[in-house]
């Protein structure tokens, strides 16, 4: 979660051999080298992985449906990989999209840059704009959820005008977050564990003690019961265990914390839609109501899904996949 989540890796020998390729494209049936993208995760869906450099960095990308349809991305927050938007995939492609998946920088078979300050909000929304011109496109429609909906957000307010419509999942205007740690006891409540990110090393050894017990905790305990099966947990644990994940997933936080992040503006221009879990653990649904407030008043919309967790992808996937299919077809 944004407020209580984690993230994701790629082996060194790996990284050198696709940094010597450039890009690299294989069917997902026959990607042996990575258990996340086998046949059996998308069996319904003709989807191809690639890794393109964008923003000096290699990121790992999932794409699915016509390379000429209207353009979905969508931005997985910690801490999962692309994996989280697995059933949202076919849906969005069969309704006449073209999607791209990411593992962000950091996360999964993405690179993981050592610096802490290769993790900067600027730096993760300017991988985004990038990688929507790696598909000759001007914009795209851009989703995120968690950490991933904190980059969108950067990215609307920061590149307008390569967000079409935007579409934000349990994340918060970054104005707002900010107001509501200084002025919200249960908020900063809520987000205590940041500050332990903050120290060296001591972080990435507890979260991988005991095969990841506390970042499994943090997936099962946080969402409804049942949410999260055995065999989605297995495919977290082998991202999990990329090398340099953990720093990678962790560094986000420990970016947020040391360098302070100014955008040109406070509100966005693109049409947004808010879709928010109002049991969230980590993350008060005043931050969504308060968060509508910042978004252009032709084509915003808030949608409450009550009784829902953080996990509002995972949680309520036919809800929210319809949803944004309203969102993006709106006049």
């Amino acid at each position: 979660m944004f407020a209580l989540e984690f993230s994701i890796g790629i082996a060194a020998s790996q990284r050198r051999r696709l940094k010597a390729c450039g890009v690299v494209r294989t069917d997902m049936s026959a990607n042996a080298a990575s258990p996340q993208a086998a046949a059996s995760v998308l069996s319904a869906v003709d989807a191809t992985t690639d890794v393109r450099t964008v923003n000096g960095v290699d990121l790992h990308v999932v794409a699915a449906g016509d390379p000429d349809d209207p353009l979905v991305v969508l931005l997985h927050g910690f801490p999962e990989f692309w994996y989280g938007w697995h059933d949202q995939l076919e849906p969005l492609v069969d309704a006449g999209y073209r999607v791209l998946v990411p593992d962000q920088r950091g996360y999964n078979l993405s690179e993981k840059p050592e610096s802490v300050r290769a993790y900067r909000r600027q730096q993760l929304a300017r991988d985004i704009v990038e990688l929507i011109d790696s598909e000759s496109r001007d914009a795209a429609h851009v989703v995120g959820h968690d950490w991933g909906g904190m980059v969108a957000w950067d990215l609307a307010l920061r590149h307008p005008a390569v967000v079409d419509r935007l579409a934000i999942v349990n994340a918060p205007h970054p104005t707002v977050f900010r107001q509501h740690l200084r002025s919200n006891p249960a908020q900063l409540r809520r987000s205590w564990y940041a500050a332990c990110f903050q120290v060296p090393w001591l972080p990435e050894l507890v979260c991988r003690y005991d095969d990841f017990r506390l970042l499994e905790r943090a997936l099962r305990e946080t969402a409804a019961p049942g949410t999260f099966a055995d065999a989605d947990l297995g495919r977290y644990r082998r991202a999990w265990s990329e090398d340099g994940a953990l720093s990678g997933m962790i560094n986000w936080y420990r970016a947020s914390a040391r360098y302070s992040t100014t955008v040109p503006r406070e509100r966005v221009d693109a049409p947004t839609l808010l879709a928010w879990g109002t049991d969230d653990a980590a993350l008060g649904t005043e931050l969504a109501v308060d968060s509508y407030d910042y978004c252009a008043r032709e084509g915003r919309r808030l949608e409450l899904f009550e009784g829902t967790s953080h996990w509002v992808q995972h949680e309520e996937p036919e809800r929210l996949t319809a949803t944004l299919l309203e969102h993006f077809e709106a006049e």
